[in-house]
């Protein structure tokens, strides 16, 4: 109901397509910007009070807006600025609202119950906008319609707070090490970004596929106004009609998914909004446009769903949030991106242009993203690898938490025939160090012996060492067990660690 009396009441003041598609942008860039950061702080912080605070941001910032549009008061550029401190609590809220889903069910439930997060959400998508656009109509003006929905949803977040503050959380990971700055956890989620393969095809696909189909949201309001001669109630249905598709993917995705794997799913939904956005462009039918829509929320709860799924899949739960930022931040940043450029391209040639181009550039994209595959085989079992008994090395020397850097060494005897597969294996490992902190990674074979290989990685810290041990997963050890298993000996390879011999200064 929020984005559909927002968008219409910028219809009302302005009528540059520019000025209207940025109200997606408005919604979209917070989460492009701050992605990470709220990620970052939901797995530092106590997700259960940062979700308090973030809704009452939003509580206190759209009573503000309902106050400035019900004394007529609200120009385009505050309407605009408003609705972007309004996304910045949804940006902030996001990852951590989203973080909280594995801790309410079992692993191997997840990918249902984000199915039926997802249904309860498109149900909302579903009614909200036809009532929004029906309150909006129900007025004399749009500004008294739009200031009654942005009252109306004021309210709505007063019961999420009471929920929030009734619940009784219980983490699902908690380290017993001390918590990470913010800056530090933000390189470590994108460190882990960076060498998590499944993770980054999940956000490679995602920015694709919001970037182009991003021109339905942008100008669907413009083809209300101005092809379909729709008013606000008529803007609220289309808007509806994707719910109502939206819906009915969530119910049947559950179905879909038993029967085919997730590269299927993705790879099929682009079409359905091709479609769409072809129809959009040429029909001045309503009833066809109307059922394009639903075609078109059908297959973004089913796209939507499993980007979530992969992602929530493919990450430990002491990084969670702060992949779900980068998803989100990913998948808004497309969102942003796509709404600022279809309205652009709107404004200096038509509507109708913006939208086939949209069209096209959704079928040439689909060749590139297909090499990118979601989720192939059992999912990897990343449950903390028994890290309350695996105990702290025996040391001479106890380093200090910011001691650092530290080097830790492993030596391999293996066998000449096999060099290779042991080669190969022990470069897997290597995203497993670099992914879980190493800054620098290493495997070498001594010239005077080569059955002799020494495996090098370098951690800033002490304290990131630690940190590092207390991240390996269940599906890490099968890996490094693999590792281990070529190596020939009375013993298995045992770590050197050696911290870095600071100088001294020694005063006479």
């Amino acid at each position: 109901m929020q984005d559909t009396a927002g968008t219409w009441l910028m219809t009302s003041l302005t009528q540059s397509p520019l000025l209207i598609a940025l109200m997606q942008s408005a919604a979209s860039l917070p989460t492009l910007l701050l992605g990470l950061p709220a990620g970052a702080t939901a797995d530092i912080f106590d997700r259960r009070k940062l979700l308090i605070f973030w809704q009452s941001w939003m509580l206190v910032t759209v009573a503000i807006l309902s106050v400035l549009t019900l004394t007529g008061v609200v120009t385009p550029w505050g309407l605009l600025g408003l609705t972007a401190l309004l996304n910045v609590g949804s940006a902030m809220n996001g990852p951590a609202w989203q973080a909280i889903v594995p801790e309410l069910v079992p692993r191997e439930d997840l990918p249902d119950a984000i199915s039926v997060n997802s249904a309860g959400f498109n149900l909302a998508r579903a009614l909200g906008p036809a009532l929004g656009g029906l309150m909006v109509a129900g007025f004399v003006t749009a500004h008294k319609g739009a200031a009654a929905v942005f009252c109306l949803n004021a309210l709505s977040f007063v019961g999420v707070i009471v929920v929030l503050i009734r619940w009784r959380r219980t983490p699902l990971f908690k380290s017993a090490l001390p918590a990470e700055r913010l800056f530090g956890s933000m390189r470590a989620g994108m460190r882990y970004v960076t060498y998590a393969p499944m993770l980054k095809a999940a956000l490679y696909r995602a920015f694709s596929f919001t970037l182009f189909v991003s021109a339905i949201w942008a100008l669907l309001a413009v083809v209300a106004q101005h092809d379909l001669h729709s008013g606000a109630l008529g803007y609220g249905i289309l808007n509806g009609s994707m719910g109502v598709g939206a819906v009915a993917g969530a119910i049947t995705l559950p179905r879909l998914r038993r029967k085919f794997s997730p590269d299927a799913i993705v790879g099929t939904t682009p079409w359905a909004f091709v479609v769409t956005l072809v129809i959009m462009a040429l029909s001045r039918q309503t009833a066809l446009v109307v059922l394009g829509l639903v075609f078109a929320g059908f297959a973004w709860t089913c796209s939507m769903a499993t980007f979530n799924t992969c992602v929530q899949l493919s990450v430990p739960g002491w990084v969670q949030a702060r992949a779900l930022g980068v998803y989100q931040m990913v998948f808004q940043g497309g969102m942003a991106l796509g709404s600022a450029g279809w309205g652009f391209i709107a404004e200096h040639s038509s509507p109708r242009m913006s939208l086939l181009a949209a069209a096209v550039g959704l079928i040439l994209s689909q060749p590139i993203v297909r090499r990118y595959h979601l989720l192939k085989g059992v999912p990897p079992d990343l449950t903390p690898y028994a890290s309350g008994n695996r105990g702290l090395p025996e040391l001479s020397v106890s380093p200090e938490p910011d001691h650092g850097p530290v080097l830790i060494t492993i030596d391999y005897t293996i066998p000449s025939d096999s060099h290779s597969p042991f080669i190969a294996a022990i470069h897997q490992m290597k995203h497993v160090r670099l992914r879980d902190g190493a800054i620098r990674w290493g495997i070498f074979q001594n010239t005077a012996d080569p059955d002799h290989f020494t495996e090098t990685f370098v951690v800033e810290s002490w304290l990131e060492y630690l940190r590092q041990r207390e991240r390996l997963t269940e599906s890490d050890k099968i890996l490094r067990d693999q590792v281990q298993a070529f190596h020939i000996g009375p013993e298995p390879p045992k770590p050197h660690r050696m911290v870095y011999a600071h100088e001294t200064n020694q005063s006479g």
